[in-house]
């Protein structure tokens, strides 16, 4: 009999539907292996006052999965790749990236109104100090203020009153179904996403050969490869969470193009390309372009 493969989640509903993606792209390559989805309370959800920018956690809503993998609770973690830190644990590895979903911002506001439309002095809510300076260097007259909780809980606060927009992940609300809820979406150059946003990471143990054998298929190299190279300028540049840098690649006819944003004041983005078989060296290239840049500033 086929061992069961244990998926490893957060528990909010977003992280259960991105493991679900997972688990049915697996399923598609092997009909025959028994799936069961073990979800996890993270020490993000754990401690839903904490602020990200404060704690300088990026790994807060990881951590908890991966200490499980490394007890072998659990087969498989599935991670969002944005929140996942840049170095990997002793003993895991990132086994597949699968096809990435809209790797963009998009604000979600009351009336259905567009970044353009809205009031000077209105309130937008986010805690993430990279949409916090893009969004003061696009429209200053506006009060960024921050926001936690899961992407119920925000829509849930916008539709309150307690702010007159939001941003979030276009990527959440599509695969949540909430697509609709979008009245703007929030495009490079001025807005760049988070290194790895939209794509999710499939974390297992180094010595687990059998599962890695069965997750593989599900591994898209353009995706890998795209998400390497923003990565590896946010690890380039020193970056966190508590950096406002933001960078998105894309693969085309075998070539890898990188814009890669700093959004102090005044913000600089710089479009790179090199090939797509070596991501690494094209996301040191940008970090360097841009901290020297930030040196002549």
């Amino acid at each position: 009999m086929t061992a069961t493969l244990r998926l490893g989640t957060r528990a909010s509903p977003l992280a259960r539907v991105q493991t679900d993606l997972v688990a049915g792209a697996i399923r598609q390559h092997h009909p025959d292996i028994p799936i069961e989805i073990v979800p996890l309370a993270s020490a993000g959800e754990l401690r839903p006052d904490a602020s990200l920018t404060d704690s300088g956690e990026i790994g807060l809503f990881t951590t908890t999965i991966q200490q499980a993998l490394l007890r072998s609770e659990i087969d498989v973690a599935v991670h969002s790749l944005k929140d996942l830190p840049l170095q990997e644990p002793p003993g895991l590895i990132i086994a597949a990236i699968p096809s990435r979903e809209d790797s963009g911002d998009a604000l979600v506001a009351r009336d259905g109104l567009t970044l353009a439309d809205l009031t000077p002095g209105a309130s937008v809510g986010t805690s993430s100090v990279r949409r916090a300076s893009q969004l003061s260097a696009l429209r200053p007259d506006l009060r960024a203020l921050p926001i936690r909780g899961n992407v119920q809980t925000r829509l849930a606060k916008l539709d309150a009153g307690d702010f007159d927009a939001i941003i979030l992940a276009a990527a959440g609300l599509v695969r949540l179904g909430l697509e609709s809820r979008i009245t703007d979406r929030l495009q490079p150059p001025h807005f760049l996403p988070a290194p790895g946003q939209g794509a999710l990471a499939v974390e297992i143990r180094t010595n687990d050969s059998t599962t890695a054998a069965s997750i593989a298929p599900i591994d898209d190299p353009s995706t890998r490869a795209a998400v390497t190279a923003e990565r590896q300028f946010l690890a380039a540049a020193g970056g966190g969470c508590n950096e406002p840098l933001g960078a998105l690649a894309t693969v085309h006819d075998g070539v890898l193009t990188l814009t890669a944003g700093r959004y102090h004041d005044p913000p600089v983005t710089q479009t790179f390309t090199g090939p797509v078989d070596d991501p690494t060296t094209l996301g040191n290239q940008a970090a360097r372009a841009l901290l020297i840049d930030q040196l002549h500033d």
